[in-house]
């Protein structure tokens, strides 16, 4: 199991605020397009997430480029309220996201890999990397929509072949496509709400990933993200996560206090 290491966290957080002098404008933290150098902090059910994102110079006058490191489920049984069975005092997951936005069309590109270390039916740990096209609609009134469509493959170490033995060491184990889509309320210049729905389907691989990959007999499932944010002024906001889907009710899903500055 990963162990936890705070320097590291340290150092890329510092490294992160080397780069505020590349910002030079206030970005509008409401946009799910918006670039900009941040960092955060979340509490959450099942422990401590810690984000750092770096905007960067793409060499392109009409696109701006960011990548986005995360680490979460720090410290789960100590500092969640999810019950021990469910959590460990090591990291859960990471995540990363190369984020791509093209200014003259409102649209973006996205590379995001989520590295679980948890097990599942298909591999005792597991990484989905996709690449997908976002687009920003037309504003109507207070709503603003951005839909979503991907690819992406799946990783796995000691994955469960369909004989029934494991595979020693890391193997791609399949691939999976996804669609879904970012929408945005804006109730007035400081409170704004998400919801944003995510339907993720297995499209080749082995017969145990496409069968079981998202739980037992579940080729597809559909993911659901709530979010209520409070801009406390134009560089810090609190929000509020919730996160579940077709398998799992609201109050048992993930659930997470996140405080965001703009670097």
């Amino acid at each position: 199991m990963t162990s936890l290491r705070f320097p590291s966290l340290l150092t890329l957080m510092i490294a992160a605020s080397s780069h505020a002098a590349e910002q030079k404008e206030v970005q509008d933290m409401s946009d799910p397009l918006a670039v900009y150098t941040q960092v955060g902090v979340g509490a959450t059910n099942k422990g401590l997430n810690f984000k750092v994102g770096q905007a960067y110079d793409t060499g392109i006058a009409t696109t701006a480029g960011m990548n986005v490191f995360e680490v979460k489920g720090i410290y789960g049984d100590a500092l969640g309220w999810e019950s021990d069975s469910k959590t460990t005092d090591s990291i859960d997951s990471f995540r990363f996201r190369n984020f791509s936005v093209d200014l003259s069309t409102m649209s973006a590109t996205q590379i995001d890999a989520n590295y679980n270390l948890n097990a599942n039916l298909v591999a005792d740990e597991s990484m989905d990397v996709s690449y997908s096209y976002i687009k920003a609609l037309k504003p109507m009134g207070r709503f603003t929509f951005y839909p979503l469509a991907g690819v992406g493959a799946s990783l796995g170490e000691n994955t469960l072949e369909d004989d029934g033995s494991r595979d020693s060491g890391y193997s791609i184990i399949g691939a999976y496509g996804l669609v879904g889509m970012y929408a945005k309320i804006t109730i007035n210049d400081k409170i704004w709400l998400n919801y944003n729905p995510f339907w993720l389907t297995t499209i080749g691989g082995s017969d145990n990933y496409k069968d079981h990959y998202y739980g037992l007999n579940q080729s597809h499932i559909l993911t659901h993200e709530f979010a209520a944010s409070y801009q406390i002024n134009p560089r810090m906001n609190l929000r509020y996560f919730a996160n579940w889907n077709e398998n799992v009710d609201f109050m048992d899903g993930d659930h997470r206090l996140e405080f965001n500055y703009q670097l």
